[in-house]
């Protein structure tokens, strides 16, 4: 009896190494621009070679500009060189590169199954912690770093720990208006940003299947946040007619009916939460795991660190609290049907007045123009939101542009850290729709 991971572990080890590791066969590598350059210099210096340059792919994602009618450039101090030396290196090792400008550009997470680059039964890796988005496809992907990426390149295998295993079932049927994005943020607050450590997560229970792909990947992509190797779901006929005519993808697509967990394969972990018992959820701290349902208040015992820098009271609501900038996007919250919730909500409104900048950014240009053809554009914009290219943008703040110093920020990405939105900025961490209620009231607000 075997568990979806250690079918797709066993399948993929080439040597066992011993105390635990083995050489794993790596069948898809991910590289963007703030890494790509590094680890594809570095391997042509010491006189290597990209060994199957079909299998790795590039993409110009984490700084390129999101303004609209974008040059070739980024607003990141130096950062050109990491767009112009990213392509040259792709370029002279014969790798796919999705350029600032390709029709096919966007996020790492977002275009690889947009384009069925990940495919259920694979192992994929890329210099991102994110890569875990992509086990919602049933495949074995993880985050590395520039070094592991240039040996993988370079021999198609990586040298691996086996992680453990932990299964998270989701009982149940969520309420009207609760998302993929209040289930992790519940997990995370009930179990710590520290809960999954060492971990590969398979998520299941009735709650997962009922969830469609793009809901499936939010789950995952902040399986990360929960400190795990990665997380995973075992492929059913959703995950089929989605990666059903994908360019990437065979046609016709293969078996993959045995990528499941055996009945009664024993994980080394098991958790179990009541998905109706989930409510739309809004972080307070500067944890992913300092989380609270949306009609909470702040614990009373909260870390007064976290207290002190996001300028809240232990006991206080959380709704109500003002926001000065609202944003949609990233890796996690930034597919068509998470604009389409958003859009749906802000429809003949408008951001409040004291909302000094709210932008939504279409997590892939393929989104962007399926957005724009159904006037998702023009509901935003009407709205007062920026609407912008695809890209990383103000997830994470890499300098150049940037929220207002100490602005508090209701947002749609996945870290809440202090300083990742950028110098003294407070970032609460909620769904699409919690954001756009929250930009609409000019405070956290339920949608």
């Amino acid at each position: 009896m075997r568990t979806l991971f250690a079918k797709i572990w066993d399948s993929h080890v080439v040597a066992d190494l011993g105390e635990g590791s083995a050489l794993i066969a790596i069948d898809r590598i991910f590289l963007h621009e703030r890494t790509g350059a590094a680890a594809l210099k570095s391997l042509a210096e010491t006189g290597r070679t990209v060994a199957d340059p079909a299998r790795v792919f590039a993409v110009m994602d984490h700084i390129v500009d999101t303004r609209p009618g974008r040059g070739d450039g980024t607003l990141m101090p130096g950062g050109e060189g990491f767009i112009t030396e990213t392509r040259a290196a792709c370029h002279a090792a014969g790798i796919t590169l999705f350029d600032v400008n390709d029709p096919d550009q966007g996020i790492t997470h977002v275009i690889s199954p947009e384009l069925g680059i990940v495919l259920p039964g694979a192992t994929l890796i890329a210099p991102d912690s994110h890569t875990c988005t992509q086990g919602a496809f049933g495949a074995l992907a993880w985050g590395i770093g520039s070094s592991e990426a240039e040996h993988a390149m370079a021999t198609g295998t990586l040298r691996v720990a086996q992680p453990r295993t932990m299964r998270v079932t989701f009982a149940g049927t969520l309420r009207p208006g609760v998302t993929a994005k209040d289930m992790i943020l519940t997990l995370l607050a009930h179990y710590g940003a520290d809960g999954g450590k060492g971990h590969v997560i398979e998520f299941a229970g009735e709650a997962v299947t009922a969830l469609d792909m793009e809901a499936r990947m939010t789950l995952c992509n902040m399986a990360t946040e929960f400190s795990a190797f990665t997380g995973i779901i075992a492929p059913d006929d959703k995950t089929r007619a989605y990666l059903a005519g994908r360019r990437y993808a065979s046609d016709p697509l293969p078996d993959w009916s045995d990528l499941v967990t055996d009945k009664g394969a024993v994980f080394d972990a098991d958790i179990s939460i009541d998905a109706s018992a989930i409510a739309p959820m809004v972080s307070w701290g500067t944890s992913p795991g300092q989380s609270i349902a949306i009609d909470g208040h702040v614990p009373a015992d909260a870390d007064p660190r976290a207290l002190a820098y996001i300028g809240l009271n232990a006991g206080q609501p959380i709704a109500g609290t003002f926001v000065d900038a609202a944003f949609i996007g990233s890796c996690t919250n930034a597919r068509l049907s998470d604009l389409r919730r958003a859009a749906a909500i802000v429809a003949g409104k408008h951001i409040a007045p004291g909302i000094a900048k709210a932008l939504v950014v279409p997590g892939s240009s393929a989104v962007k123009r399926a957005a724009e053809a159904e006037g998702l554009d023009h509901i935003f914009t009407a709205a007062g939101f920026e609407w912008r290219e695809s890209g990383c943008s103000l997830c994470f703040y890499a300098g150049g542009e940037g929220f207002a110093p100490g602005s508090r920020v209701i947002s749609s990405t996945n870290r809440n850290f202090a300083g990742r939105q950028g110098p003294g900025i407070r970032t609460h961490i909620a769904s699409p729709e919690v954001v756009a209620a929250s930009a609409l009231a000019g405070a956290i607000a339920a949608p």
